[in-house]
Parts: C-alpha cells; sequence; structure tokens
C-alpha cells in the first residue's frame, strides 16, 4: 500500500532527512498541526535513514496507528512498549518511553531519535529528558502540532516556545506549516464555531502555577449555575442535528449528571477499564453510540474523521487543551461537510479560531503563536 506524500509533508521530510545527515548537534523540531498526517511524516523519514532509529509515541493508540503506516509501506520495524504488549528491537523500533527509560543500555547502538508529541518532553527532568541526555551523539527531532510547554517562574506561569525555554532540548524549527493553509487546501474539515456565554472567566480561580482554574473554583462556580444541566441542553439539541458528539467536561462528577441528562450518552475518564474503554469507541466509531462525554481522555490520540460536533462544557487556560479538543473534529471525511465546534466556557473568545492561529517569528528570529493580533505564548497568562 504506498502513501505519497502531500507537498508540505514532503517538504517537511526533506528537512528532516537532510537534519539527519547534517552535521549539527543541536536537536530541532518541526510543527505539524492536528490531522496534518504525522504518521506519513514519520514513516518516509525513518524510511530513509540510515543507522538505527528509535520513534517515541506518546500512547498505545498513537504507537499503533504510526507502526500500522511504517510498516504499510511494505518495511520491517519492531515494537518495544509494555502496553502494546511487545518487546522487541530492530533497527527501527517504535516504543513508549516508561518502557525503555530504564532500558537506555539497548539502544546504545542507535543513531536517531523521533519524538513524537514532542511538547511532552520537559527540558528539566523527567524520563524523556534522562534519556535523551544520556545520549552524546544521538540527534533528536521533534514532532508536535503545540510546540510550547508552560513554565513557572518569580513572576507567574508563561507559555513557551520550546526553542525558547531554559534549558532547553530542541534548539532549531526545521519545518513550520500554518494552519490556515492545510484549512484552504481542503486538508482540513471546515469548522464552524458557536459559543454560548455561560461562563463568567473571571469567577474563576486560577491554580497555584497560574496555568489553569482551580478544580474547587470549577465545581462551585459550575455548581452555581447548573452547568451539567446547560451542557445536556445544548448536547440534546446538537444530537437531533449531528449524527454524534464528543462532549468535554472538567469534573468527572459533573460528567455524570451530563450522561444522566443525555439521551443514549456514555461517559468515559481516566477511571474507565481500559475494555470498556475500547468498547466505547468502538461503538462510537460505528454509530451505535452517539455521544460520548469525556473528562481528559480524548485530547490526544483519537483520530476519527467522521466525528461531527465537540462540545466544549468546560473553561481552560491551556492553549494546549483548547487546541487538542477542537483538533479532534479537524480531520476531514468524505461524507463530513464541516464540523461544528460549540463552546460553552469562554474559550473562542480567550484564544481565537485554530484556523487563525500563527507561526510567528520576532526581529530577532524567536518563534511564538499568535491569533489576530493576541499573542498566546511567551507572555505572561491573563484569565480574560
Amino acid at each position: 500500500m504506498s502513501f505519497a506524500p502531500r507537498p508540505y509533508q514532503q517538504e517537511a521530510i526533506d528537512a528532516a532527512i537532510q537534519f539527519f545527515q547534517g552535521k549539527t548537534k543541536k536537536h530541532a523540531i518541526e510543527i505539524l498541526p492536528t490531522g496534518s498526517g504525522k504518521s506519513v511524516v514519520i514513516a518516509n523519514i525513518t524510511a530513509a535513514l540510515e543507522g538505527r532509529s528509535l520513534i517515541f509515541q506518546p500512547s498505545k493508540e498513537i504507537l499503533e496507528q504510526n507502526f500500522a503506516k511504517y510498516i504499510s509501506y511494505g518495511y520491517r520495524a519492531a515494537v518495544y512498549s509494555a502496553s502494546a504488549g511487545q518487546k522487541r528491537i530492530d533497527k527501527v523500533t517504535f516504543a513508549t518511553i516508561g518502557s525503555v527509560a530504564k532500558k537506555r543500555h539497548l539502544f546504545s547502538e542507535f543513531n536517531n531519535i523521533i519524538v513524537d508529541e514532542c511538547h511532552l518532553v520537559n527540558s528539566k527532568g523527567g524520563m524523556y529528558n534522562d534519556f535523551i541526555r544520556s545520549f552524546d551523539k544521538v540527534k533528536v527531532l521533534g514532532l508536535t502540532a503545540t510546540p510550547y510547554r508552560l513554565v513557572s517562574g518569580v513572576g507567574g506561569a508563561e507559555l513557551k516556545f520550546l526553542t525558547r525555554t531554559s534549558p532547553r532540548i530542541f534548539s532549531d524549527v526545521l519545518y513550520y506549516i500554518q494552519n490556515d493553509y492545510l484549512f484552504n487546501q481542503g486538508y482540513l474539515a471546515k469548522l464552524e464555531y458557536f459559543k454560548f456565554d455561560l461562563v463568567d472567566r473571571n469567577m474563576l480561580r486560577v491554580n497555584t502555577s497560574g496555568s489553569d482554574f482551580t478544580e474547587a473554583s470549577l465545581k462551585a462556580y459550575y455548581k452555581r449555575i447548573d452547568m451539567p444541566k446547560k451542557t445536556a441542553y445544548y448536547a440534546n439539541r446538537l444530537l437531533a442535528k449531528r449524527k454524534n458528539l464528543l462532549v468535554f467536561c472538567s469534573l468527572i462528577s459533573e460528567a455524570m449528571e451530563v450522561v444522566h441528562l443525555t439521551d443514549g450518552a456514555v461517559l468515559l475518564t481516566g477511571e474507565t477499564p481500559k475494555a470498556d474503554r475500547e468498547r466505547i469507541l468502538r461503538q462510537f466509531k460505528s454509530g451505535q453510540i452517539k455521544c460520548v462525554v469525556n473528562v481528559g481522555v480524548l485530547t490526544t490520540g483519537f483520530d476519527y474523521p467522521e466525528l461531527e460536533a465537540v462540545l466544549i462544557a468546560r473553561s481552560t487556560m491551556s492553549l494546549a487543551i483548547y487546541y487538542q479538543i477542537i483538533g479532534r473534529a479537524m480531520r476531514p471525511h468524505p461524507d463530513k461537510v464541516s464540523a461544528w465546534i460549540i463552546d460553552l466556557g469562554g474559550n473562542i473568545d480567550f484564544f481565537g479560531k485554530i484556523e487563525t492561529m500563527r507561526i510567528e517569528r520576532t526581529p530577532k528570529g524567536l518563534y511564538y503563536i499568535q491569533n489576530n493580533g493576541k499573542q498566546l505564548t511567551n507572555v505572561m497568562f491573563t484569565k480574560k
């Protein structure tokens, strides 16, 4: 089976191959939006590299997706991941960091490392950091749609571009493609936004890191305005017009009430047993379940192009969470004219639309994210 790269994918592939073949010792990133086809890019990069390559995936689901794409080309690879039920090593090995963090000696002969969802790499510590820094001569390429991390300092919390953190793992940006290009070319689904001002974000308290709202303030305020009842009202209206719906809630207690009040809805949280989770998602994709209400589970790694509507029944100050939530509906499908994004938490007003979100550079060449003139990274958090 063949997957011919799109023009922008080929540009990303070429830039990455040149990076691995070049003399630079700095690690680098490529920025590819959700739905842009990172699995195709990863497969083509890896197939062209000399030496041994290790590809890190953040979850079992994403690992299986990218591994399947790679072997569909006819190439051979192994999987080293306890969650995927395999621990084998080959010239090309797909892995999860938790399974190899204490097995660095097994990969001492590897030449190349690719980290998918590289915004998860903490330059100040953690398993990724320890693993990467233990290899002096290995080059590391990170891929992500959200190239920033939260950094807390004396002045407060700040989202910093990955190449602007101190210390930092990644020093250069090899390639990026703007969101608007992908939407305008039809590579991503048309989005229609609907916002209902149910939440006054000024009534919510910010946590000690300044990065998001506290669970206590969300719980108290949502109870005061009866957020579950309002969420269920909109969910039921949407289900009368859309064939499926994915709802994002902040709290499990809130989500449970929404499920109780929404026709045919099913709850999915981090506490849902693995077998039940797989069944729910399988039935959701087949149409047996029309509505899934989830809490912190389906922000990444859930690939369902037929998804027609996303209901954001929560307020967040996290740009990554906001982007990833909307990203669930960005993949196009022949039967999907558009995807509806319904926001009850003031998030669209705070962050703007995904289509107009851009990567920009300062006069000194430093990268940042902005949307319609508002700078979203490398600035202190404000909650309005």
